[in-house]
Order: C-alpha cells, then structure tokens, then sequence
C-alpha cells in the first residue's frame, strides 16, 4: 500500500459471510475516501484488496481484527507519537 496519511479516517471492513470461510472474515482497515465515490476495490492497510460488493462496512471495531492491518496502523501511529524524554 502506499504510503497514507497517518490523519486520514478509516473504514473498519469484512467480506461478506459466505465469500470466505468465517476464520477469513476479519475486520480491516481501510483508508476511507471521503472526497470521491467508493472505489469497486477497496485496498486495505495491510495490502488485501476487497471488492466493494463482497464487502460491508462495520460501523466501528467489531469482529476479529486483522492483525496485519492493526500492525500496519500501530506504525503509521508511531510516525505521529510524542516521546517523553
């Protein structure tokens, strides 16, 4: 994934029941696209793409995470912390 904007909003995303096994149905992080209509494909942070139409949008943190996602949004955090000296 390029490189994303650590301010940029994001969506939390999972495939629909029945486009993959349960243990698949992980909840993503997607960079939302706020200015524009969503894209057919959406590209989440840790590089899966997902279709737009065999995949809901959650309303926040629900469901498994994708631990890929959570360690790519950990890193983009870390580029913003403050440290205390």
């Amino acid at each position: 994934m390029e490189h994303v904007d650590p301010a940029q909003p994001m969506m939390v995303v999972r495939l629909l029941r029945g486009v993959v096994g349960e243990t698949r149905r992980v909840a993503h992080l997607v960079p939302a696209h706020l200015d524009s209509a969503l894209p057919s494909e959406l590209e989440a942070l840790c590089g899966e793409l997902l279709q737009a139409g065999q995949a809901e949008l959650l309303p926040g943190l629900r469901g498994m995470p994708c631990d890929r996602c959570l360690a790519m949004s950990a890193r983009r955090l870390r580029q913003g912390l403050v440290r205390a000296s």
